[in-house]
């Protein structure tokens, strides 16, 4: 490891990606929906998260602003306005960029019919003539 790998502003750089993985960890239907999520370092520093099908970037933004931080403040702010194909927030000082190829939104993956859900699967309180995503999983 180098110098710059040990230094405070390395380590403030992968706390924030930390916090930023953990909050789209804690999203069941962001992490359903998309495809071929991958991140990486950039040259300047910064992040860069890319996702194919899945919510629009704006939409990911929004939630990153809403549940990377702390129970008091967040620790995210968006730079510049995000569209449905690229947003860019800074956290904790260290700039993400998001990228979505082919994005579908958020109301368009819950419209869409025939999506699994894992929340739905797991849903015991809906009755139906047909047996029970749940049983499907289960093979009862």
């Amino acid at each position: 490891m180098g110098d710059d790998e040990l230094s405070p502003t390395s380590a403030r750089r992968y706390e924030a990606l930390g916090r930023v993985m953990a909050a789209l960890a804690t999203e069941a239907e962001f992490i359903e929906t998309c495809r071929d999520l991958t991140w990486w370092c950039g040259a300047d520093q910064s992040w860069h998260i890319e996702w194919r099908d899945g919510p629009y970037a704006s939409e990911v933004a929004a939630l990153l602003v809403e549940q990377a931080g702390e129970p008091d403040r967040s620790l995210a702010t968006p730079v510049g306005p995000g569209g449905s194909a690229s947003a860019v927030l800074d956290v904790m000082g260290v700039r993400f960029e998001l990228r979505a190829i082919d994005p579908m939104g958020r109301a368009r993956v819950r419209a869409r019919p025939g999506f699994w859900r894992l929340a739905e699967a797991l849903d015991t309180t809906r009755r139906t003539n047909a047996r029970q995503p749940w049983e499907e999983l289960l093979g009862g």
